[in-house]
C-alpha cells in the first residue's frame, strides 16, 4: 500500500503541543516524509522547545544539523504517518534552492586583505626605492 500523501498545508495544520508534525528528510534520505511526534515530546531528549519551534514545518536542517545518533533515526521511523504530496516536494525544493540563492557568496577576495597587500607592495617598493639611493 502507498504511504498517504500530505501537503504542506495540511501539515502545517499540527502545530501545537496537543498534536505536532514535521516534515523530515531531504533527496539523500528518500524525500520529505511527515512525522507525527506527539507523543514523543515529553521523551525528546532535546526537550520539547526545539521540536515546538518547528512545528507543522520542514525541519530537515534542523534534524541533520544535530547529528541525530542511529537510534533516534530508527525512533523516528516508528512516528512515521506519511510523505509530501509530490507537488509539495517541488515546492520545497524550489524554496531550499532560492535560499540558497540569498546566501552570501563563500569566496573571492576579503576587501580588507586586499587592502593591506597593497600597502605592503606600495611600502615595499618605496623601501626598495630608498634603500638603493
Amino acid at each position: 500500500m502507498a504511504p498517504k500523501q500530505y501537503t504542506l498545508d495540511e501539515v502545517a495544520g499540527h502545530n501545537t503541543e496537543k498534536d505536532i508534525w514535521l516534515i523530515i528528510g531531504n533527496e539523500k534520505t528518500g524525500g520529505p516524509k511527515v512525522y507525527d511526534v506527539t507523543k514523543y515530546l515529553e521523551e525528546h531528549p532535546g526537550g520539547s522547545e526545539v521540536l515546538l519551534d518547528h512545528a507543522g514545518k520542514y525541519a530537515d536542517e534542523m534534524f541533520e544539523d544535530i547529528g541525530h545518533s542511529g537510534d533516534a533515526k530508527e525512533k523516528l521511523k516508528t512516528l512515521l504517518v506519511g510523505e509530501l504530496t509530490p507537488e509539495d516536494v517541488e515546492k520545497l525544493a524550489s524554496e531550499k534552492v532560492s535560499r540558497a540563492s540569498e546566501l552570501p557568496s563563500k569566496g573571492g577576495l576579503n576587501p580588507f586583505a586586499v587592502v593591506v597587500l597593497l600597502v605592503a607592495i606600495v611600502l615595499g617598493l618605496y623601501l626598495s626605492k630608498q634603500y638603493k639611493q
